[in-house]
């Protein structure tokens, strides 16, 4: 069995900074009030490279419409790396003011983007009070949850009111892990098997399952003798290569439990950087007969939900068989971000898919954009196509992040979490009997 251990909070010092109004957010990296952020700038001209085409290329692009398309692969000046920070976004984005200029057209498709990432980075360092993250309750059986957008879904959850995009878009940063996973369980879900719901049949025998066992009848049990019934076991979502998402408040995971108020829930986080931001709780707990994967398990934050934290590759705990057996009523993988199609991550992924197929149970996967989530369906559709059933189609997802983040290694691009989502399963055979 894993160790228990609750985790507590601890308090530390705020960093002393002056405190900054809505008006007052925008400053150059490189000079802002935050020490934090005045790092990054430091990180960024360390390691992020000019984008201009009189460059040559320092990798091979990632797909077309990549700046680094726009270099030669042999000829023209060395690569150098980005020193001049826009005036307008206040990001380093190029060498020199002269490449800038030079390129300002190019510049000019992303720079009210990144002038937005930096107020929101720095709106999260303003000091300010953040309405924006307190989070309700329980939801009320007889009120159902509207899955239309991120407004009609904060409404019926009786969220406060969010009056800014600016709130909003922090809101919904942390949110959209959740709420991602929910959208698609959900029975009030919006994608459905009408015309452009994107669920196909095959999605639909899948999710019902699960369904049956979300959505419980309301009628059998009771306070008396008579109306004793046996509790079902947890619903268990698989997070496989979990990184940011382990670290997310537990009272933002909460919020899938209150989405189905009648059912228990076990996340497990899955990856070798799962505990990634969670340097509080090391060292991890050691290996034993007992707790072989030296598991992290915290059930005490709330009575419907318990996480469970292992620091390994899903194909090593599938192999062990500590999670069989796998029920279709009870069982979903998620995949946030994963990069199955990558070329740096690709290898990772190719011992676990076929096992991933092998369990017969949903797999919901997740892009920063709308190319990454292509490439990765693409990927698994060569590797494993004809063995498996495409349950969601890919596209965009309704409850993407509406906050933009930037690569520190590459100012050019730039993503949200969980932009688009697709879902797919192991092929199910059925036995069809041939009249002689």
């Amino acid at each position: 069995m894993p160790i228990i251990r609750k985790i507590g909070r601890e308090s530390y010092p705020a960093e002393s900074r002056p405190l900054l109004k809505p008006n007052n957010l925008f400053h150059k990296l490189s000079n802002s009030p935050s020490v934090e952020l005045r790092k990054r700038a430091a990180f960024i001209k360390q390691h992020a490279y000019c984008p201009h085409p009189d460059h040559h290329q320092t990798r091979a692009p990632f797909h077309p419409d990549d700046p680094e398309a726009r270099k030669p692969q042999q000829g023209g000046i060395a690569p150098a790396h980005v020193r001049f920070e826009c005036p307008d976004c206040g990001i380093p984005v190029y060498c020199s003011e002269e490449h800038w200029v030079d390129d300002f057209e190019s510049h000019i498709e992303i720079c009210e983007t990144l002038r937005e990432i930096n107020e929101d980075d720095h709106d999260l360092r303003s000091g300010r009070f953040f309405p924006e993250f307190q989070y309700p309750m329980e939801q009320m059986e007889e009120a159902l949850i509207n899955m239309t957008n991120w407004d009609t879904f904060l409404y019926s959850r009786e969220f406060e009111a969010i009056n800014e995009e600016r709130s909003l878009r922090q809101a919904t940063r942390l949110l959209t892990y959740p709420v991602t996973i929910g959208s698609f369980l959900h029975e009030l879900s919006p994608y459905n098997i009408r015309k452009g719901g994107r669920l196909t049949p095959e999605g639909l025998k899948s999710l019902s399952a699960l369904r049956y066992t979300l959505h419980p009848p309301k009628t059998g049990a009771g306070i008396d003798m008579k109306g004793l019934r046996p509790n079902p076991p947890p619903v268990r979502i698989f997070v496989l290569g979990a990184r940011a998402e382990s670290s997310l408040p537990r009272e933002v995971w909460v919020q899938l439990a209150h989405m189905f108020p009648n059912v228990n829930f076990h996340v497990i986080m899955i990856g070798p950087e799962s505990m990634a931001n969670r340097d509080d709780e090391f060292p991890l707990p050691e290996r034993t007969a007992r707790n072989p994967f030296g598991a992290i398990m915290e059930d005490r934050f709330h009575y419907q939900m318990k996480i469970s934290t292992f620091v390994e590759y899903y194909h090593t705990l599938h192999k062990s068989g500590i999670f069989k057996p796998y029920d279709p009523y009870f069982d979903c993988f998620v995949l946030f971000h994963p990069g199955l199609g990558h070329p740096a991550s690709a290898h990772e992924w190719e011992e676990t898919l076929p096992l991933l197929l092998e369990t017969k149970v949903p797999v919901l996967v997740t892009g920063y954009t709308e190319y990454d989530m292509e490439r990765d369906r693409r990927w698994t559709y060569d590797k494993v196509g004809g063995e498996m059933d495409l349950l969601l189609e890919p596209g965009e997802n309704r409850f993407r992040s509406l906050r933009w983040d930037v690569n520190d290694l590459d100012p050019q691009d730039i993503t949200c979490g969980n932009w688009g989502m697709w879902a797919f399963r192991g092929k199910r055979y059925e036995t069809t009997m041939k009249e002689s």
